[in-house]
């Protein structure tokens, strides 16, 4: 017979104890908060290597649901209704919004399940909707050389240059210390997401203006990008952010500038100019090769070029 645990959690002389392990796993379930649960859940994925922008999506979706309920929830409160309750009130969403706050709910869920705080997962057959296939933008080579025009100083050429001509996301350029650099082959081993490393490279135009940078500075910050004034510190993301579209705006181009669009860029430019996937697949640090055939649909002119070849 199977132990039936009252709400407060205490011990009912009338149950029949299976097992220590089965009744802390009930007293577990029935009394863990949803906000100390999150604090195991953010630290465990932490270990496991999950970026820190990946974990700060995370914390603001774990913040939303957490909001909408008025009290802390304990874990066994959840169930799939309760969940659904709250996802059909962010249908004025955009499909991707929504799908990553079920990609979230999912995760919390099924890592609780998996480290014994519930029992049953009361995600398990929530699906996140279609989303369809979201195509990157890109900037033209125009663009690009209108932007170089743009740079005001040193130190924005060489961000600007450095974020094209690598395909680095802005969250792995900010970690990067001058000492990474191979001036010699021109390359660098980055850390990426899920701490996997892949090696960069970048041209000879790139390596002048990023040599130029460091030696016009007059710190001693380890850093490739550095603040200007005092105190010398590593570049924030949103600084850099800040920098591109300050040069974006001196341009007068019209499209939206920011860091991945130079990393989209990047791909789209490589694949014109006949790149195998499987390299530019490498170089972008994707895992799996579906994530990088999405630039395939937006290089007209790859397209183009490959009709003019096989077809006769």
């Amino acid at each position: 017979m199977r132990c039936i645990i009252n709400p407060t959690g205490k011990y009912n002389p009338k149950c029949i104890i299976v097992s220590t392990e089965e009744y802390s796993r009930k007293v577990v379930d029935i009394i863990m908060q949803f906000s100390e649960a999150w604090k195991y859940y953010e630290r465990d994925k932490q270990l496991e290597g999950y970026s820190r922008s990946t974990l700060k999506g995370y914390k603001l979706q774990y913040g939303l649901l957490a909001d909408y309920y008025p009290e802390d929830l304990k874990l066994g409160d959840f169930d799939r209704n309760l969940l659904k309750e709250y996802l059909v009130k962010q249908v004025h969403l955009k499909p991707n919004s929504i799908a990553y706050r079920i990609k979230f709910i999912r995760s919390f869920f099924r890592w609780a399940v998996d480290e014994g705080y519930i029992n049953k997962n009361p995600a398990v057959s929530i699906k996140e909707p279609k989303t369809g296939i979201r195509v990157p933008k890109f900037l033209t080579e125009e663009d690009i050389e209108y932007l170089r025009d743009a740079c005001y100083d040193e130190r924005s050429r060489a961000i600007f240059e450095f974020l094209y001509n690598t395909g680095c996301r802005i969250g792995e350029v900010v970690t990067i210390n001058i000492l990474d650099i191979d001036w010699g082959r021109k390359a660098l081993v980055v850390m990426g997401k899920g701490n996997k490393e892949r090696e960069v490279y970048f041209t000879t135009k790139c390596s002048i203006h990023l040599k130029r940078y460091i030696e016009s500075r007059k710190d001693d910050c380890p850093a490739l990008f550095a603040t200007v004034r005092r105190p010398y510190r590593r570049i924030s993301i949103d600084q850099m952010r800040y920098i591109l579209k300050k040069v974006a705006k001196k341009s007068g181009i019209e499209a939206n500038v920011y860091p991945h669009r130079l990393r989209h860029s990047f791909a789209t430019h490589l694949l014109d100019n006949g790149a195998p996937m499987e390299v530019i697949q490498q170089m972008l640090g994707h895992s799996k090769m579906e994530t990088t055939q999405i630039y395939a649909q937006l290089s007209g002119e790859h397209r183009r070029r490959m009709y003019k070849k096989y077809f006769h």
